[in-house]
C-alpha cells in the first residue's frame, strides 16, 4: 500500500499556495507540439480527447475528424514510453516531475476503458506506479461510467470527479482530483467568487485538488482563480501561463 499512499500525496501537494502553480494543458493534442510543449513547461496534467474508432483509440475533438485522427498510442503512449526509456524510468531529467495524462472519453466509456487498459498494459513501466513509482498517472474524465463501477478498475487509472457527486471511501481512493465548468459559477455575477470559494473548501476538505475548465483564459483570471482556491489552472496558453507564473506572479 505504500505506493498508493505516495500516489495520493501527489494530488494533495498542490493545495498550499506556496507550491508552484499547477497547469492543465487543455486539448493539448490540438497544439503545435503535442506532449512536447506541455512537458517542456512542466504542466501538471495533459488532456487528450479520445474515441474508440475501428478498434483503435483515436485522439480528436469531434467525430467527423476520426478517419484522419492520430491514435492515442502514436500521439501519447508510445512517445511517453520512449521518454521513460531515455530517462531511465523518468519522464524527464527532473526526477520530481510526475505529470498526469488525462483521457477525456467523448463517448462509449466502457468500451474505451477496456481498450485503454489493453494499451496501457503494453507499457507497464511507463503507466503503472506498481512497476515504476515515477510512472505517468492516467486519469479518466468525460464518459467515466458510474462512480460505483470505479472500484472494478485497476489503479493504473484514476478518475476525475465532480463537486456534486457523492463518494464512499472506496471511490475516494479512485479519485484523482475534482473538476467543474466555470459556466456553473458564472451567474449571477456577484456570487461567482463566493460559490467558487465554497466548492474549493469542500474539495480541499476531501484532500483533493480543484480544476475549473472553460475559464476566462488570461493572466488576471488565472491569478484570481488561484486566490479563490482553484488549484489547477486550465489553459490553452500553456507557455504564456507558465512564463507568467515563473515571473513571480504566484499569489
Amino acid at each position: 500500500m505504500k505506493w498508493l499512499l505516495s500516489l495520493l500525496l501527489l494530488f494533495v501537494v498542490g493545495i498550499g499556495f506556496a507550491q508552484l502553480p499547477l497547469i492543465h494543458a487543455h486539448n493539448d493534442y490540438q497544439k503545435t507540439e503535442p506532449l512536447t510543449n506541455a512537458l517542456r513547461n512542466k504542466v501538471f496534467s495533459i488532456e487528450a480527447d479520445v474515441y474508440l474508432f475501428n478498434g483503435e483509440l483515436r485522439v480528436a475533438h469531434d467525430k467527423n475528424e476520426l478517419t484522419t485522427a492520430p491514435t492515442l498510442d502514436a500521439l501519447y503512449l508510445r512517445p511517453i514510453s520512449e521518454r521513460m526509456i531515455l530517462h531511465k524510468n523518468l519522464i524527464s531529467i527532473d526526477s520530481n516531475y510526475l505529470p498526469v495524462l488525462m483521457i477525456d472519453i467523448k463517448e462509449n466509456g466502457k468500451g474505451v476503458l477496456a481498450k485503454l487498459l489493453e494499451n496501457l498494459n503494453a507499457y507497464p513501466s511507463s503507466f503503472s506506479r506498481i512497476d515504476n513509482p515515477n510512472a505517468v498517472q492516467v486519469v479518466i474524465s468525460g464518459d467515466r461510467g458510474p462512480v460505483s463501477a470505479w472500484k472494478d478498475y485497476p489503479n493504473i487509472i484514476l478518475f476525475d470527479g465532480r463537486p456534486n457527486e457523492v463518494y464512499d471511501s472506496t471511490a475516494l481512493r479512485k479519485l484523482a482530483f475534482i473538476s467543474d465548468s466555470y459556466v456553473n459559477y458564472s451567474s449571477p455575477a456577484d456570487s461567482i467568487d463566493n460559490r467558487l470559494q465554497r466548492v474549493a473548501r469542500k474539495v480541499h476538505d476531501m484532500n483533493k485538488l480543484l480544476r475549473i475548465w472553460a475559464i476566462p483564459d488570461n493572466p488576471g483570471s488565472w491569478d484570481h482563480l488561484r486566490h479563490l482556491g482553484v488549484d489547477i489552472i486550465n489553459t490553452d496558453k500553456v507557455t504564456e501561463c507558465r512564463n507568467y507564473f515563473s515571473k513571480g506572479n504566484k499569489q
